[in-house]
């Protein structure tokens, strides 16, 4: 397919996640662990310009610090455009201009955002018309979080958690997000979760026969009742987390006693979504975090996947 489309810049805007239940299985045999997941999108977007480019090219900006990224083709939304390219036989390459608002390494998808949302732009921008579907499987191929970036709202996600199934959910969800100074790696994360278990220390869960997402969970979802879905929000990759970034218990607790319903390390981590009550419960919260030196971002759930953005600039 020859370089040509109807638009000059196309702008997409993709979410971070929230893992509000997260049971971790057995290794499989492609090497991923079994997971049932519960997954939320949150309002705090990576936004994506994708314009006409002869290489595949990519810079960073944002309200973090994105020095520390690669811009080859190591970064999984060069390797996004890379893949559609390739999937549709598109000759030309793009250049994507990318502000990154969500953590870095901070267990909410900020990078299967990206990645997502490169799909959603490229293909507007290359007029190639890949069926949702066929990105569905796209995304797959590049991390387990893509599927649920593009998809976006509230689901369940089993497999590597990349099979989803769409779960109901009433009303939003207030959170207080507290990202720290340095990212964890999701592997390291995964590998410290099974030295755990081999150990028999007893600081993580057994290995469940079949993870399954708690019915507990999705009934509040379908209540929006935010002090039942803070009596069971789970994330098996927390004792792991913690164990390799033990100040995060000094987070979990200042947020607890500031006010929060309930506080959880996200996905694997190192920020801590804490749920609010309400939307004036978490103004006080983020107040009283960033009163003792905290950063800490509001956000509200579920919202949208990757969409495009009418008039890109």
């Amino acid at each position: 397919m020859s370089p040509t489309s109807s638009a000059p810049t196309v702008h997409v805007r993709a979410p971070g996640k929230l893992n509000l239940f997260f049971k971790v299985g057995s290794v499989m045999d492609d090497g991923y662990h079994e997971v049932a997941s519960a997954y939320q999108a949150v309002s705090l977007y990576e936004d994506v310009w994708a314009s006409h480019s002869d290489e595949f090219s990519a810079v960073f900006g944002g309200s973090i610090d994105t020095s520390a990224l690669v811009v080859d083709e190591r970064n999984l939304a060069i390797q996004a455009a890379k893949l559609l390219a390739e999937h549709t036989g598109y000759a030309g390459g793009v250049h994507l201009r990318i502000e990154k608002n969500v953590p870095i390494a901070g267990g909410m998808g900020g990078g299967s955002a990206d990645a997502a949302a490169v799909l959603v732009a490229c293909d507007a921008l290359w007029a190639t018309h890949v069926s949702r579907d066929d990105l569905h499987r796209l995304a797959a191929q590049l991390g387990a979080d893509v599927p649920f970036a593009l998809m976006g709202g509230t689901a369940v996600g089993t497999g590597r958690g990349d099979e989803l199934s769409p779960a109901l959910a009433k009303g939003s969800f207030h959170w207080v997000l507290v990202p720290a100074s340095e990212g964890l790696s999701t592997p390291e994360v995964y590998r410290e979760l099974d030295q755990h278990r081999i150990r028999h220390t007893g600081a993580i869960s057994p290995v469940p026969v079949k993870p399954v997402v708690d019915s507990q969970v999705l009934q509040a979802l379908r209540a929006g009742d935010a002090q039942m879905l803070a009596d069971c929000i789970h994330n098996d990759l927390q004792a792991a987390a913690l164990h390799m970034a033990p100040d995060l218990y000094d987070t979990l607790e200042l947020g607890e006693e500031s006010g929060a319903l309930a506080g959880i390390v996200s996905g694997s981590g190192p920020t801590i979504a804490f749920l609010a009550a309400d939307g004036e419960s978490a103004v006080e919260l983020q107040v009283a975090l960033s009163l003792r030196g905290y950063q800490a971002l509001r956000a509200t759930s579920p919202v949208h996947g990757a969409r495009v953005i009418p008039g890109a600039v």
